[in-house]
């Protein structure tokens, strides 16, 4: 590689991407690398199943029970993104939807103490609160909105 750039980046987490596109979009050539054989480096996704069971070194391959290793996709760090947050500017920006589909969240579990647990995604989870029968119609979901 005896190439000129003007800017090395090394690893390919999401600062480093963001930093990498932003600097590509303004005109610069840019190195982009990462020592690992997938992107993300510790916020990333591991596709298929067998490269997590490889990542933390499990003993054995994942069960046939679990289905095909490609209809797995595990986020190392769970990435949600506001809408219109600064951060969905930048990567609009960037052009980086060439290569990244923004998808609405259907389910957002946490694994913890041998458990798997739903993450609640609406009010109706987050606060299940049974409606006494002497209670007005309608006013349990009007002190969920207050509480919310």
């Amino acid at each position: 590689m005896d190439e000129e750039y003007d800017v090395i980046v090394l690893g390919t987490g999401l600062t480093e991407c963001i930093l990498s596109g932003i600097m590509s979009v303004n005109g610069k050539k840019v190195l982009h690398m990462d020592r690992n054989p997938y992107y993300g480096g510790e916020s990333s996704s591991i596709t298929p199943l067998e490269e997590l069971y490889k990542r933390f070194e499990l003993p054995d391959s994942p069960p046939e029970s679990m289905g095909r290793g490609r209809d797995w996709n595990v986020d190392l760090i769970p990435k949600f993104l506001m809408a219109n947050g600064q951060l969905v500017k930048m990567l609009l920006y960037t052009e980086v939807t060439r290569y990244l589909d923004f998808k609405v969240v259907e389910g957002s579990f946490v694994y913890k103490g041998g458990k798997i647990y739903k993450v609640p995604s609406t009010e109706t989870e987050a606060l299940p609160l049974p409606v006494p029968p002497l209670w007005p119609r309608g006013a349990a979901s009007r002190i969920r909105q207050v509480c919310v």
